[in-house]
């Protein structure tokens, strides 16, 4: 098993970047958008919104059904639903036709955290665990940062838009065949399915008797919150993803106007930090594997405390706020490692998918909070208060982090896990 970690982690990681590419298809696209289909601003955001709610309402079911039938048949659905959905989009003639591709694209992207975590975690062990969510946290950042350039490149040589989601929807569905088969032919049932996974010998028949499938899913639903440090780690990837786009939105702003810097330098210095978060995720798993998960988590916390606060008060020297700005994406981005190897920690296997299935919840309820809460903060208060509510943030998922360690006792020690 530990021979297929390679495999199983570069595979997952090409599915992380075609499925975060799907998940940034319509942003790039906004103007175009506007000028074909004749759409307003607020009708966009709705179809954006669309994708978010359909992969919020479908990571429990998916996460049951990766725990219950296993992972590759999870991913099968993203992988096929995300490029026909990225398909659709590229062809949209009308509004209805938009919003039908993006219930199609939010389809398949609920389906990659219920299936990726489970698997990265079937196929590593504890010592290498860190190392690849790390990884997976590159790739996913790539994933973001692929459409806008292909949009950019295809209209700089005067190409239409078409044929740039065209060219990633292709791209994605070669991936997804020769994903797949590659974990048809290369990788164990035990890495790609949970051993407690009902089979057609041990399986019940469905009868009359059976609850309701609103009574299942309110049964999985107060099990799953009935374990605190599941809950007390969601309440914390709500936090680190509300300070995480608080600092995509507003970084360069507060560069802007709070230290008089140009607008071009100050968006430079936002996409060098981008850069930078992104390739210190390798440390953050590298850390992470050498001294557990909650000393990097409370370590990259205090940092963005600390570097928020610092940048709040509006006093330091240019050069002072520049270089730390490079560093202030890090202080979350480094320590994605270690908060998925905590939370795999804390799963069993056959609760791996639901569990990343209600974290990923978390994370997609602070990327919809954190914009209208800050928004209203920044008019009221000026950009600085966003980075001292930021700095909160930070603070606060110090606490929820110390509330994990104790209450989850040793299921995060370094004891083996299921897959190890």
């Amino acid at each position: 098993m530990v021979s297929q970690s390679r495999l199983v982690v570069g595979l997952v990681g090409g599915s992380h970047l075609v499925n975060h590419a799907y998940f940034m298809l319509l942003p790039p696209i906004f103007g175009p958008l506007r000028a074909d289909l004749g759409l307003t601003d607020a009708q966009l955001g709705i179809a954006l919104g669309v994708v978010g709610v359909v992969v919020t309402a479908l990571q429990l079911p998916l996460g049951s059904l990766s725990d219950s039938r296993g992972r590759t048949p999870v991913l099968a659905i993203s992988l096929s639903f995300g490029a026909l959905g990225a398909l659709l989009t590229a062809t949209a003639q009308s509004y209805a036709w938009l919003l039908g591709a993006s219930v199609v694209t939010g389809i398949g992207i609920a389906g990659h955290h219920p299936a990726h975590y489970p698997l990265i975690g079937a196929a590593t062990t504890a010592e290498t665990r860190g190392r690849a969510y790390s990884v997976h946290g590159f790739t996913g950042a790539l994933g973001f940062a692929a459409p806008p350039a292909i949009v950019a490149a295809t209209a700089t040589l005067g190409l239409d838009w078409r044929l740039a989601i065209g060219a990633i929807a292709a791209v994605g569905t070669l991936y997804a065949v020769a994903c797949l088969l590659a974990f048809a032919r290369y990788v164990d049932r035990d890495i790609t399915h949970p051993s407690s996974e009902a089979t057609p010998s041990t399986a019940e028949s469905p009868t009359a008797s059976d609850p309701p499938f609103t009574t299942r899913v309110r049964r999985e639903l107060h099990r799953l919150l009935a374990s605190p440090p599941i809950v007390a780690l969601t309440v914390l990837w709500f936090c680190t993803s509300a300070a995480g786009w608080g600092i995509k939105q507003y970084t360069a702003t507060l560069l802007s106007t709070g230290y008089a810097i140009p607008d071009s330098t100050a968006n430079f210095a936002v996409s060098a930090m981008l850069t930078v978060g992104a390739v210190l995720i390798f440390g953050g798993g590298w850390l992470t594997d050498r001294h557990a998960p909650g000393p990097v988590l409370v370590g990259g916390y205090a940092a963005l405390a600390a570097v928020a606060g610092l940048l709040a008060i509006g006093s330091l020297p240019v050069l002072g706020a520049l270089a730390l700005v490079l560093v202030l994406s890090a202080t979350v981005d480094g320590s994605r490692p270690a908060r998925a190897a905590l939370a795999d920690a804390l799963s069993a296997e056959d609760s791996a998918g639901k569990n990343f299935g209600l974290l990923t919840i978390g994370i997609s309820g602070g990327a919809a909070v954190a914009p209208p809460v800050l928004s209203v903060v920044v008019g009221r208060f000026g950009v600085g208060a966003a980075f001292w509510a930021i700095a909160g943030l930070g603070v606060v998922a110090i606490g929820l982090t110390g509330v994990v360690l104790s209450v989850g006792g040793r299921a995060v020690a370094r004891d083996p896990q299921p897959g190890d």
